[in-house]
């Protein structure tokens, strides 16, 4: 019925009689729900003002702390063919044992006598390189010996010299008394021609004076051709010394020539020496090469390069190895928004794929399944993904990483940052601001100390 009349019909007839009257008119539930909507509405004021923890979540994978701790793969630094395989998949190695055994493609390398040879030719080297300072050695006695023989040479002709030039102060002494005598008896012959024309002196005498005159004078002419033949013998012992210098300076310059020669080759033969004993090494270090071996210990991943008498270059991926001794990491990206909110050493938790966890991201206390870390490592420029990598290692005052986790395995993290009052975060979250800018305690004691100071 419409109940439009003004005769209303729940004043004439009584309803509460019926016993499903009795209970839809039964007012007493709206009273407890108004006491639950009291309740629940003070609840959640309490609840906005309990503290939350700000947090920047993100998504990581489990890592290894340092880098020669990460899987690796094994190369070979020369091309090859593989001939043999020492290991399986799975199987674990120590460092330096044997993985595969491969043979050489290159013909410059084909000779299995290789090594052998080179030695060889190292040994003649060196015999030739003896030679020559065999060969050195005797010119450079040579060249002494001609040098102490052009000493003796030039001394007997300093001698010849000396003798010359007493002979020639002898002879000017014999002839200067010989020109003496001649002028006496120019004046013997000239006072007994006076005397002979005044009749004092015979013929005879006078004959005498002029024949002992004459012998005079031929004596002098006699002394001047000795004194000219000694003035001779004073340059034939000059130009005897010249010659003696230039003979023995041509010989010893020829010596000292084949001396430089025989140096020259054998520094060349020295050179060569080289050359062999770095080959030699090379094929040594070569031939080691053709045994892969493992870098450290740990278990074989995967051979890449499978079957025998495959051909690989050089470079080439062989297999691959994991490291049995290492320590985790998990390596997780950030926004570049939230990048100055995060701090050497601050403290992070994080959840690994596999194990259950119920996770409460701004109450870290009340989360179960949660793992503690911290920060390590900010990487300084952004990578391929638009984020910056960041490196987390185990936190040591909190509980201990599960033992089965293995590298390469997903991992959540939730870094921690400032406590707020959940209202206050609700406000942010509604208004699309970034969280606070966090500064940590001890970046901020040593920002005062510093300023301080």
């Amino acid at each position: 019925m419409l109940n439009i009349s003004h005769n209303k019909l729940n004043k004439k007839v009584d309803l509460s009689s019926y016993k499903s009257a009795k209970k839809v008119f039964h007012k007493r539930h709206f009273k407890h729900f108004n006491r639950f909507l009291i309740a629940f509405a003070i609840t959640v004021v309490i609840v906005m003002f309990l503290p939350w923890t700000q947090n920047i979540n993100s998504q990581g994978q489990v890592t290894t702390l340092t880098p020669d701790q990460r899987p690796q793969t094994i190369q070979s630094p020369i091309p090859g063919r593989i001939e043999k395989w020492y290991v399986r998949e799975g199987d674990f190695v120590k460092k330096g044992d044997t993985i595969l055994f491969i043979s050489e493609i290159k013909n410059a390398y084909f000779d299995p006598n290789l090594v052998n040879r080179t030695g060889q030719q190292i040994k003649a080297k060196a015999a030739t390189v003896t030679s020559y300072n065999s060969k050195v050695n005797a010119l450079d006695n040579q060249i002494g010996a001609l040098s102490r023989e052009r000493t003796l040479k030039l001394e007997q002709a300093q001698n010849k010299l000396l003798q010359a030039n007493l002979k020639v102060k002898s002879d000017s002494i014999d002839l200067e008394a010989v020109k003496i005598n001649l002028s006496i008896a120019e004046r013997q012959i000239d006072a007994t021609e006076k005397l002979y024309n005044e009749g004092l002196k015979s013929l005879t005498q006078l004959e005498e004076k002029r024949s002992k005159f004459q012998e005079t004078q031929a004596k002098m002419i006699s002394q001047e051709n000795k004194y000219l033949s000694s003035k001779n013998k004073i340059i034939n012992a000059n130009v005897e010394i010249n010659r003696i210098q230039a003979e023995y300076t041509d010989k010893i310059s020829k010596a000292q020539s084949e001396k430089f020669t025989a140096e020259s080759n054998k520094f060349d033969a020295k050179a060569q020496v080289t050359k062999l004993e770095t080959d030699f090494t090379n094929y040594e270090m070569r031939n080691d090469m053709y045994y892969i071996k493992a870098p450290q210990n740990g278990y074989i991943n995967k051979a890449i390069k499978g079957g025998l008498g495959e051909t690989f270059k050089e470079g080439e991926k062989l297999v691959g190895i994991m490291p049995s001794n290492y320590d985790l990491a998990v390596e997780t990206y950030v926004a570049p928004i939230d990048l100055p909110l995060i701090h050497l050493n601050e403290k992070v938790r994080v959840q690994f794929d596999g194990w259950p966890a119920i996770v409460f991201s701004g109450w870290p206390n009340v989360s179960y399944g949660t793992y503690g870390a911290k920060v390590v490592a900010i990487e300084s420029f952004i990578s391929d993904n638009g984020k910056f990598r960041v490196l987390l290692a185990p936190d040591e005052t909190d509980h201990e990483w599960p033992k089965d986790i293995r590298v390469g395995s997903g991992a959540k993290t939730i870094a921690l940052l400032e406590d707020v009052p959940i209202w206050f975060e609700l406000w942010r979250k509604l208004n699309g601001f970034p969280p606070n800018y966090y500064q940590p305690e001890h970046a901020s004691a040593s920002k005062t100390t510093t300023t301080k100071k």
